[in-house]
């Protein structure tokens, strides 16, 4: 396993999170239109806070675009095994530019090349469209529809969670290393 700090693409540099970000991923993390397919949210100051002291460098990453933090991502392993879970969040402000097809497709190389992953894994509601299309567009396949499984705090109401996947020979196959 090449485990990595810093991670580049054509537009983006994912990078450790520092105490100096905490207002920047307030800005996201706190904006109800922002987290309203989330699992958390909207943060008061203190959970962004104590949010970002948890972050684990290698698996939690700052967005960072032109040197300014625009969402966060990871990529958490299942250290029994050789699965990793992604996942992404940018600031409202960002969507619909592509970006996040970029996170996804740099975060699958990094797990599958440098990590040596089997599986990759990620999950949304059903509702978000525009999540799930990342996953499609970097061919990750819809494995599993889960109805009413993921609380939507925003609007108080139980979400379907869709459930996407690729395995390490299909990266390959679709072009990865």
């Amino acid at each position: 396993m090449n485990f990595r700090n810093v991670l580049k693409t054509e537009h983006l540099n994912l990078r450790p999170f520092s105490q100096n970000d905490w207002q920047a991923v307030h800005s996201w993390a706190s904006n109800p239109e922002n987290v309203r397919f989330m699992t958390f949210g909207p943060n008061t100051e203190e959970e962004t806070k104590a949010f970002i002291n948890t972050t684990t460098p290698g698996e939690d990453f700052i967005v960072e675009r032109d040197g300014k933090a625009i969402g966060s991502c990871g990529i958490y392993f299942d250290y029994g095994g050789d699965t990793g879970e992604l996942g992404w969040l940018l600031h409202i402000d960002h969507h619909g530019q592509g970006l996040g097809t970029e996170i996804c497709r740099e975060l699958l190389r990094y797990g599958f090349e440098d990590i040596g992953l089997r599986r990759i894994i990620a999950t949304c509601a059903a509702e978000n469209h525009g999540s799930y299309r990342i996953m499609e567009k970097n061919k990750m396949r819809r494995e599993a529809v889960h109805i009413k499984s993921r609380f939507g705090r925003i609007d108080n109401i139980w979400l379907d969670e869709l459930l996407y996947a690729i395995l390490a020979e299909e990266y390959v196959s679709n072009g990865g290393k």
